[in-house]
């Protein structure tokens, strides 16, 4: 029987995206993210922040790489570019590309994400909105944000992840996520582009602690299967 082709990866992947992703991703408008302060989880090299700091969004960000160098990320970004290009061309037929078009503008837009990305945190004071955090323990006080955002990490890695972490996080991201705030997250498939088996479980956990869970539509499905998100809001 002929082997199943999935996505090989060793270890959590520097993810470079850019707003228009996120805005897919999360269904973003303006007046969500102007609700008050954004956290970023797992944010890696996205450019997300600096795009939205300049339509007057108050956003941090939090990934444990943070502690490394504008040089360090930079070299490890375009490595992870390079890599993860050559995986996309092999797995081409596999994804939806209606977005990106193809590999090679897949490519062309991390490049500009992770270029605009280190523009913005090698500037003077950028370590105060980059915190070299990582869950599923965060510094941030209680209920700081009302929006807090994750992709491309939780559920994704969920081989490497168990069910105890994901709750641990979860219940972490609600912490400093403000009263009537969000945490969107995204996507619930693992690597392997099956459903995260521990989802059910999960929801149904978080909503004996008040919180309420709904599954909305992802507008950018590009992974197989990848068209919804998960919001808890907390209550």
């Amino acid at each position: 029987m002929k082997q199943e082709q999935h996505y090989e990866q060793v270890g959590v992947a520097m993810t470079c995206r850019g707003y228009a992703e996120y805005e897919r991703m999360f269904g973003l408008n303006a007046e969500l993210l102007k609700s008050g302060p954004v956290l970023d989880v797992a944010a890696g090299a996205s450019s997300f922040a600096a795009e939205v700091r300049s339509m007057g969004v108050d956003v941090v960000c939090a990934d444990p790489r943070y502690a490394m160098s504008p040089e360090q990320i930079g070299e490890e970004g375009a490595a992870e570019i390079e890599s993860s290009t050559l995986k996309l061309a092999g797995l081409a037929g596999k994804f939806d590309w209606s977005y990106y078009g193809n590999p090679q503008s897949h490519k062309a837009g991390r490049l500009k994400s992770l270029d605009r990305f280190l523009s913005d945190y090698s500037l003077v004071g950028a370590r105060e909105r980059y915190v070299p955090d990582k869950l599923p323990s965060l510094s941030f006080a209680d209920n700081r944000f009302a929006l807090v955002l994750c992709s491309h990490f939780l559920f994704l890695y969920g081989d490497q992840f168990d069910d105890t972490f994901h709750r641990t996080a979860l219940e972490e991201l609600l912490r400093v996520c403000r009263p009537g705030g969000e945490v969107r997250i995204y996507p619930l498939l693992s690597l392997r582009w099956e459903r995260y088996p521990g989802l059910p479980a999960l929801i149904a956990f978080l909503e004996s602690r008040g919180a309420f869970c709904e599954l909305r539509t992802s507008g950018l499905p590009f992974i197989p299967g990848s068209s919804e998100m998960l919001c808890v809001t907390k209550t």
